[in-house]
């Protein structure tokens, strides 16, 4: 099926953006910005979701607008994909290359972490937009907890995972009834992916996640549709990665191919982390970095170049990925049953991520192909008429489209 799908996809390629006579750069200000763009994402929502007819919010958006699978960047986890949808830049180029990693002068960085040192290698689009005049607001992304040279959202809430789907989107409708309504909103729904992880992407528990959240947007869209703001939004509702099923019988354990005592593991999974202990180097790269039977791992030097990751030095000196499907476990983790995993290569089937746009300048019913997530921060700046900072996105994946 999937292959199918991607096969169709394929033979037409189209792209998003304000206007026909905007540059193919993606970086020049749009000649007749929106009122309001709102980015939604839906943690762990991969593209095929959309398909299982628990979705008719998602599904009448993306029919009436522009939709299609988006690449992750590598690792596809959490914290460096939500990044880079507003930074437009790859892990390795905006700094938060996992969901844990090793600075040299700030410690270990994990995902409670707010200081403006572990986030500052790259301009998030609020921070842009607040720069530029334009009011921005934040409902529990990553990094927006931040300050960047004294500026943050006008708006924003520290991430508490117990306010539901609903309290979120009424906070986001909130902040824009206020006097100075935000032109750039932020939205974070964790759920789906939380079901994925537990149960496994073709659980019920997780088509019953997928239809809380689209509850949850047809309240946004019924709000903005009672304040008069529908017509005058962009809503881009996309993912940070897919997800594959998991099981106790698909484990490769590192301490079987490797001396426990020799590494320090920052983390593993579908991806691994390491670095060998002081001493160790020539020991850990000899029985790690080459293929095995159901992963491979690199030095840091020969990850391969389509993963755009090495060069950042936050990047360990052992990048690994597991087969998908499969797990890479560290000494002392036992995986007891069933579930789902993402971090695996970001061009597996898997992991492509839901990706829509609908909105005022957007193109009707268009399937997108070979979107990428690196894409999405300079498509914000062309609806907001911003001139955002020099991302990895390419022009040709968001070539103007006359939409109107």
């Amino acid at each position: 099926m999937y292959a199918r799908l991607l096969s169709i996809l394929t033979l037409t390629v189209f792209s998003l953006a304000v206007s026909a006579c905007a540059s193919l750069g993606g970086r020049d200000a749009a000649p007749a910005p929106l009122k309001h763009v709102i980015l939604v994402s839906i943690d762990g929502f991969r593209w095929d979701y959309l398909q299982r007819g628990a979705t008719p919010t998602l599904s009448q958006l993306a029919a009436e607008g522009a939709s299609g699978p988006m690449r992750p960047s590598f690792p596809s986890v959490t914290f460096p994909n939500h990044y880079t949808l507003v930074t437009g830049k790859h892990p390795d180029h905006h700094g938060i290359v996992g969901n844990s990693f090793i600075d040299a002068e700030l410690g270990r960085f994990s995902m409670a972490k707010t200081e403006p040192g572990w986030w500052d290698q790259a301009e998030p689009i609020w921070i842009t937009a607040e720069k530029a005049g334009l009011t921005s607001a934040t409902m529990f992304w990553p990094g927006s907890e931040t300050e960047h040279d004294g500026v943050r959202p006008h708006y924003w809430r520290a991430y508490d995972k117990n306010v539901t789907g609903d309290q979120r989107v009424d906070q986001v409708l909130a902040w824009l009834d206020e006097p100075q309504s935000p032109r750039l909103a932020t939205l974070y729904f964790d759920i789906v992916d939380t079901a994925g992880h537990n149960a496994g992407p073709d659980a019920e528990e997780t088509r019953a996640a997928m239809a809380s959240v689209d509850a949850s947007l047809a309240r946004l869209v019924e709000g903005l549709k009672a304040r008069g703001l529908y017509d005058d939004t962009v809503l881009i509702i996309a993912a940070d990665h897919g997800m594959a099923a998991t099981s106790p019988d698909r484990v490769m354990k590192l301490g079987d191919l490797v001396d426990p005592e020799a590494i320090d593991v920052i983390y593993s999974g579908a991806a691994v982390f390491l670095n060998p202990k002081p001493g160790r180097e020539v020991e850990v790269e000899q029985a790690l970095a080459r293929r095995h039977a159901h992963g491979e791992c690199w030095t840091k030097a020969t990850i391969p170049a389509r993963f755009v990751l090495g060069s950042n030095p936050r990047v360990p000196a052992i990048v690994c990925a597991a087969d998908v499907g499969w797990l890479m476990t560290a000494p002392g983790r036992d995986v007891t049953r069933p579930g789902g995993a993402h971090g695996y290569d970001n061009q597996s089937v898997e992991m492509q991520a839901l990706f829509i746009a609908h909105g005022p300048g957007v193109a009707r019913g268009r399937v997108v192909s070979d979107m990428d997530s690196v894409d999405v921060q300079p498509l914000i700046g062309r609806l907001l008429g911003l001139t955002v900072p020099a991302g990895d996105g390419r022009p040709e994946d968001t070539l103007a489209v006359a939409g109107r």
